[in-house]
């Protein structure tokens, strides 16, 4: 995936790992005597700045990797990337909400609900609509995001200017 994003849009593109998928990857190639404390240490280590925080998870995995190898390489294997909202300097609430993949996971999973009984596709355009369908359908869940009103720290960060108009919290996603 990650090639395909730098082919799409270059060397300036941003890309964020999912933070509970790296803890639970981690945790799942620890024993429980020292899983708790791993599991501390990276909630906390979080929070830091990009680089001390960088800087804290390499100790954890020079740590970790004489009894637990496997452990030390999930925890730096894209290490970087878990850093991508702390790097962009965005509010606690927007990087709450970005720090994961939630966002993107549960209306994946009210399509997957929706679609799911669907046995035979007949064509790409019976798919589409399916898909059409299960989205509006997942729509009507949603919630909006933490930080919503601070997504204008968010598109100065990425290095957009924001288009001055007020967003309308009331109004219907397109």
């Amino acid at each position: 995936m990650r090639s395909g994003i730098k082919e799409v849009y270059g060397e300036q593109a941003l890309v964020r790992r999912c933070r509970i998928h790296k803890l639970r990857n981690v945790l799942e190639r620890l024993p429980d005597p020292p899983r708790m404390q791993v599991r501390s240490m990276m909630h906390a280590t979080y929070k830091l700045p990009e680089k001390d925080g960088m800087a804290k998870l390499r100790q954890q995995a020079k740590w970790l990797t004489p009894e637990h190898p496997d452990a030390a390489a999930s925890l730096l294997e894209g290490l970087q990337e878990t850093f991508t909202v702390n790097r962009l300097q965005l509010t606690p609430a927007l990087i709450r909400c970005l720090a994961s993949t939630n966002i993107i996971e549960n209306p994946n999973g009210g399509v997957r609900r929706v679609s799911g009984r669907v046995t035979r596709w007949r064509d790409p355009d019976m798919v589409l609509r399916w898909a059409t369908a299960a989205f509006l359908e997942a729509e009507k869940s949603f919630r909006r995001i933490q930080g919503f009103r601070d997504l204008w720290v968010l598109a100065v960060a990425l290095g957009r200017a924001p288009s001055g108009k007020p967003v309308d919290a009331n109004a219907k996603a397109a």
